[in-house]
């Protein structure tokens, strides 16, 4: 049996020839905030009026914007799409800007012959823009030269368009803004990234920073970053390991309140971190907690242990866990949904991790493990994908729904982290806890944003544990 042919699938031209004076073609869509930062990334224009809702709301309309081509775009789709429909060729345009389109407008989009040229097979149409209130916000002509041959092709599917925009990452810096900012030490700052995230997290009101290291090596890598370090306090120390020992005493002493790894090994500074006469142990093995910000997942997810704990002991995971907990409550998420990942959803006593998970879950139960709700063990699917978790019939409230995965060990937790990053458009912050303070360990190849988010961390969780009293 023949399959119909739905005419929706398929986009076909009026030729000149077919086109009267007077027909029309039209179309209706609404403003959204991707349409205005997918028309301002493909054409450059950030103007503040389109992208920057606190200065639009200094502005003479009060509100963000359209920009005006946004609804020329959409007149050019009538054209190329409706009417004349493929073939035409786009000759000239008039328009005129009659009101503003703001965010929520819903306009209709008509153009109407006006005029036909026989001799060069030309149209001119009348076009006009009229929003939800009937109100006229473009008016114009345009001159095209219509098709003389019949075109009907497939329409082409465009890819779906996602907007990774790192929205966790500024939920993180927006919940940060509360707190007073930070005294944090930031140990050997002898390069111009590690100066960059200091300078920048200092601006944004994170931290207070405290320079830690060879006061000439920072003043030159300050000045080949072009930021001005006049108000920041420099702690003279001859090399990384010098300084790494004097930011623990300082911590020690209770100058500081957070550590920023700057231009050394991370070795290096945990191991003074650690030391037994340092001061900074707790009862608790310190662990790494990565916060992500995955575009395509609804919630920010923190990945443990992917930086410090190798192959981490049950007694081990019990602490690592609830690190990422504490972490959680700090910024802002009281009971987060943790699960306790393996190869498969099972027990399996072939398989270590399925049985650590499970002993996690029921440690949890008997209060062993605080503030969460912990299952597992879970396959990354059935972790992060409620629909997977259906097919498996897994009934539980952290699957598919998982705001902290917990990796068997650090080499699943620092491949999973990698793969987010460079397969899923993902970005993170990380940030060390357990040790009476948190420590940031940065990166060369961070960014700005992600520097600030992990400092915001720092400066969440320091908060946090002076609230408790920790």
């Amino acid at each position: 049996m023949d399959q119909k042919v739905d005419d929706r699938d398929y986009i076909e031209n009026r030729t000149f020839d077919e086109i009267q004076v007077g027909d029309t073609a039209t179309l209706e869509r609404r403003l959204t905030m991707d349409d205005i930062k997918l028309f301002a990334i493909m054409s450059g224009d950030v103007n503040p009026a389109h992208v920057d809702e606190d200065f639009a709301k200094s502005s003479r309309f009060q509100e963000i914007i359209a920009h005006g081509m946004w609804g020329g775009a959409l007149i050019s789709t009538v054209l190329g799409t409706e009417l004349p429909g493929p073939g035409t060729i786009y000759l000239g345009q008039t328009l005129r800007f009659k009101a503003p389109v703001g965010l929520g407008d819903v306009l209709q989009v008509s153009v109407q012959v006006k005029e036909k040229d026989p001799k060069r097979n030309r149209i001119q149409f009348d076009c006009r823009c009229t929003n939800q209130d009937g109100q006229e916000v473009i008016e114009g002509v345009a001159d095209v030269l219509a098709p003389t041959e019949k075109v009907r092709r497939p329409r082409t599917v465009m890819p779906q368009v996602r907007m990774a925009e790192r929205a966790r990452l500024h939920e993180l810096l927006h919940a940060a803004t509360h707190p007073e900012p930070v005294t944090m030490a930031v140990v050997h700052p002898v390069d111009t990234a590690a100066i960059q995230g200091a300078y920048e997290s200092a601006r944004a009101g994170l931290i207070h920073p405290v320079l830690v290291g060879p006061e000439d090596r920072i003043r030159a890598a300050a000045e080949e970053a072009e930021v001005d370090i006049r108000d920041f306090r420099i702690v003279p120390a001859p090399h990384s390991h010098a300084a790494a020992e004097k930011a623990v005493a300082m911590t020690r002493s209770g100058e500081i309140e957070a550590i920023m790894k700057g231009s050394l090994h991370t070795d290096e500074l945990l191991r003074e971190v650690v030391r037994r006469d340092a001061g900074l142990r707790t009862e608790r093995r310190i662990s790494h907690v990565m916060a992500f910000d995955v575009p395509t997942y609804p919630r920010p997810l923190f990945i443990t242990d992917a930086a410090i704990n190798i192959y981490p002991t049950l007694a081990d995971k019990v602490d690592i866990v609830q690190n990422a907990i504490d972490l959680a409550h700090a910024v802002g998420n009281d009971n987060p949904k943790v699960a306790i990942l393996s190869a498969v959803e099972t027990v399996n006593p072939n398989i270590q991790s399925t049985l650590e998970a499970a002993a996690l879950c029921k440690m949890a139960e008997r209060g062993q493990i605080e503030g969460g709700v912990l299952d597992g063990p879970l396959a990354f699917d059935n972790a992060v994908s409620e629909a997977a978790a259906k097919t498996k019939h897994i009934v539980s409230p952290v699957a598919g729904k998982a705001d902290i995965l917990v990796a068997p060990d650090l080499e699943a937790a620092n491949m999973l982290m990698k793969q987010l990053t460079y397969l899923a458009d993902a970005t993170g912050a990380g940030l060390v806890v357990g040790a009476r303070v948190p420590i940031v360990l940065t990166s060369r190849a961070d960014d700005a944003i992600t520097r600030m988010a992990s400092c915001a961390l720092a400066l969440l969780m320091a908060d946090y544990q002076k609230k408790k009293g920790r």
